[in-house]
């Protein structure tokens, strides 16, 4: 890479971020950049929660109405726009699990209980991590099971019942082997914050 040029993930990332700021300031040309940039991936997060086609769809147009209207509300300082974007999504689809929206063909909502909710602490985590970049050399000091259940579970949408069935484990065992995981990167994030 030419020196003062910059890498295509970073260049997609200050794209977006500059259109969330736009976003926030009324320009509605940013709505439309924002969604063609994100619909793969939060349509894939909402498809995998919810299991059905057209409930997803339904979840993703949610995040976008809501996204227009609550757009002032992302921090740059505190996350990168996808990982804001992605937690907005799986809230938005666990939330029409939780409320009963969901016509059929989605995960049974018990299994939506253990998936993070308003916040939860574990996102927290590792989106207010991500601004220095530090959770992904975090992430791959784990083991490499570890590294794919927590990627699957925050990064990709999967729930820890999709995860623990992928991997024939119990359910409990998957939250299990993932709590540890977090405990870990935790453990990482703070050492890295005190040098």
């Amino acid at each position: 890479m030419a020196d003062g040029a910059q890498d295509p993930q970073t260049a997609v990332r200050e794209r977006l971020r500059a259109a969330m700021a736009r976003l926030a300031d009324g320009d509605s040309t940013a709505l439309e950049e924002i969604y063609a940039a994100t619909r793969v991936k939060l349509f894939g997060i909402c498809f995998r929660i919810l299991g059905d086609r057209k409930e997803a769809e339904d979840a993703l147009q949610d995040v976008y109405v809501n996204l227009w209207q609550r757009a002032d509300r992302y921090d740059p300082a505190r996350a990168s726009p996808i990982s804001w974007l992605a937690t907005f999504a799986r809230n938005r689809a666990v939330d029409r699990l939780r409320t009963g929206k969901v016509r059929g063909g989605s995960v049974p909502v018990e299994e939506a209980l253990p998936l993070p909710d308003q916040t939860p602490l574990a996102d927290a985590l590792l989106v207010d991590a991500e601004r220095n970049a530090q959770i992904h050399i975090c992430i791959a000091g784990l083991d490499p099971n570890t590294q794919t259940h927590i990627r699957g579970a925050f990064f990709e949408g999967y729930t820890y019942a999709e995860l623990a069935e992928r991997a024939d484990v119990p359910l409990g065992t998957m939250k299990s082997w993932i709590r540890r995981g977090l405990q870990k990167l935790r453990t990482c994030l703070e050492a890295s914050e005190a040098s």
